[in-house]
């Protein structure tokens, strides 16, 4: 799994951050991306990045106001002119379909593929063999909505040496212990899959929270999670300002990720009053409460492997 920040300002684009956008990329897992958000320009940010738009078949929207939503129509357009022919899933609160259905209408936009749309309430919003991801409501100033993305436990690796040693050739019936299943040999003796593959090995935790006053729906969101996306619009000098706008500040956030004992913070929607000179007091004040914070720019790019987040080029 692999998070790259498209667009981490608040508001309004800057010469250093773009709106709002993540890409959520299970290529390992699903083949696919999954798109938090849609700010004004997310396809131009798409542009420098590897990732292709066909492969995005679901996109979260935490809430509706135009930082994060903006980019919507474009994307949509483009990604039926770059080969997206399979069916788009969109989940966000009510009122976004109605917004992108007319935009599609009245610009008289063909799209090559299907939309489903999923209004979001709380509780679980999506679930496979693979993934659950749960939505709870926040604190701003609309209706808005963090996710908690849970890859359910995967099964463990094929002890193969094991596996032959019971009898079981190579080919086909290897591929069904691995997978879990339990096979029949010629001489009709049974291999059970737990006698030839390592435990099951746990899945990641992953909370991507909309914007938001500090909130006990944030912590109950980020619990114990292994990486929490937060919103620091403002700082603890401007603590007065963010409650009023219905945001948090750098020291909100760390608090949050501490308090539901997460492992990482990744620190975002970043206002454009911090100048880059500002943005290392800015996350140290975060680190001196949690100290597992990140600041995340425009493309950043985290990659979560053998159980550590880690920084990528």
């Amino acid at each position: 799994m692999q998070i790259q920040f498209l667009g981490t300002g608040a508001g309004m684009p800057s010469k250093e951050r773009n709106t709002s956008s993540i890409a959520f990329k299970l290529l390992e897992e699903r083949g696919s991306i999954w798109l938090f958000d849609c700010g004004e320009a997310t396809q131009h940010q798409i542009l420098h990045t590897t990732v292709k738009p066909r492969k995005i078949d679901k996109i979260f929207i935490t809430h509706l106001h135009g930082d994060h939503i903006f980019g919507l129509p474009g994307f949509l357009s483009s990604r039926s002119f770059l080969g997206g022919e399979d069916m788009l899933t969109i989940y966000g609160p009510a009122g976004l379909q109605q917004w992108i259905e007319q935009t599609l209408q009245l610009s008289k936009t063909h799209l090559t593929y299907p939309i489903e749309f999923v209004e979001v309430k709380d509780g679980i919003v999506f679930e496979d063999e693979k993934f659950t991801v749960r939505a709870l409501s926040l604190q701003h100033v609309v209706p808005c909505f963090g996710y908690r993305i849970e890859q359910k436990p995967m099964q463990g690796e094929l002890l193969i040496d094991k596996a032959l040693a019971l009898g079981v050739p190579k080919g086909p019936l290897l591929g069904q212990l691995k997978a879990g299943h339990s096979v029949k040999l010629e001489d009709g003796t049974v291999v059970e899959s737990s006698d030839v593959t390592s435990p099951p090995q746990p899945g990641f935790t992953v909370a991507i929270l909309g914007d938001t006053k500090y909130c006990e729906n944030s912590i109950r969101l980020a619990q114990n999670a292994d990486v929490v996306v937060h919103e620091a619009t403002f700082d603890h000098s401007t603590i007065e300002l963010a409650g009023k706008y219905g945001h948090a500040t750098n020291t909100e956030a760390a608090k949050i990720a501490k308090e539901a004992q997460a492992r990482h913070l990744l620190l975002n929607h970043i206002s454009a009053r911090f100048l880059k000179h500002d943005l290392i007091p800015f996350l140290e004040e975060a680190k001196a409460i949690f100290e597992n914070s990140y600041l995340a720019n425009d493309f950043s790019q985290y990659e979560w492997r053998k159980n550590e987040l880690l920084e990528i080029e």
